[in-house]
């Protein structure tokens, strides 16, 4: 605008130089030349701050779109922030009720595992009930045993034993000791031994009593009315049983006869003295289980 406003008063003074002295032309012509110098200056200003305006502006541009980045991630994680804080509500909402529910199911184990430990102490006390009976049924058959052992001494050694197996006392005797070949009548020694046998069993009458009778494998050659080796040997236990009655004391319910012919042998038939083992009388005394039966069927 300077520069104009000079040229200007240039062509002016051109103009009137007919009427301007020299002296102020010259003072013009030096104040051009300084004009010049400034705008040459000023010009060199303008671009440097013309440059640096565009270069802010480029950069004020970078700042736009980043702001506007900016903005639209910033909305994106509002949006996000809300998902989540429904997400979250929701999920305490559930866990709530999922905790409420798992409690309601514990409290119903808890409440099953009282009434397992319940049912497992009447089992353990069932148990030891059971054993104590168990125990005391052994102990009276020791005691028996030891009876039996002590009322039969006088017989030991002549084809008579006394055991306990199994929960059972075994009176074992041979046919030596109680019949004559071929025979079931008792002879005098096997009626003392039987008598004695008696005396024992009257006293336990919670036991049970199975006399067996046992053959060896040689086949019964007799006349009469046996039929044969499992004939006699029911014969000769029902011949102990019917000494048994004598005694008054004893409970023929208890008492029963069997006869197992040769074919529970103890020794092999192939010898004289197995034969004679496997020609026998078995008592076998048993206890009265019903208490344990029925604490076994109340389990």
């Amino acid at each position: 605008m300077k520069l104009k406003i000079f040229f200007l008063l240039i062509a002016i003074v051109f103009t009137l130089s007919g009427c301007v002295s020299n002296k102020v032309f010259a003072g013009l012509e030096s104040r051009y030349a300084q004009l010049k110098s400034d705008n040459v200056v000023l010009q060199k200003a303008y671009d440097t701050l013309q440059s640096k305006y565009i270069a802010l502006e480029g950069r004020l541009e970078k700042k736009r779109k980043l702001l506007g980045k900016t903005m639209d991630s910033l909305s994106q994680s509002q949006k996000d922030f809300a998902n989540l804080q429904a997400a979250y509500n929701a999920l305490e909402t559930n866990s709530d009720a999922a905790l409420q529910n798992s409690i309601a199911k514990n409290n119903e184990l808890l409440a099953d595992i009282s009434e397992k430990e319940k049912l497992l102490t009447q089992r353990e006390a069932r148990l030891n009930e059971l054993e104590n009976l168990i125990a005391d049924k052994e102990r009276a058959m020791s005691e028996l045993k030891q009876r039996l052992s002590d009322a039969l001494l006088n017989f030991k050694g002549k084809g008579l034993t006394v055991e306990q197996r199994n929960g059972k006392v075994y009176v074992s005797m041979e046919n030596k000791l109680l019949f004559r070949s071929g025979s079931w009548e008792v002879g005098e020694a096997g009626q003392e031994a039987i008598a004695q046998l008696g005396t024992v069993l009257a006293e336990n009458p919670d036991i049970g009593v199975l006399i067996e009778g046992h053959t060896d494998d040689v086949p019964y050659k007799g006349k009469g009315l046996l039929s044969g080796n499992w004939d006699l040997s029911a014969k000769r236990a029902t011949a102990i049983v019917k000494l048994l009655e004598a005694n008054s004391e004893i409970l023929l319910q208890n008492l029963t006869a069997a006869g197992r012919g040769e074919y529970l042998p103890i020794a092999p038939n192939t010898t004289a003295e197995g034969r004679a083992a496997n020609r026998r009388i078995e008592v076998i005394l048993s206890p009265n289980l019903d208490a344990i039966t029925d604490l076994l069927n109340n389990q």
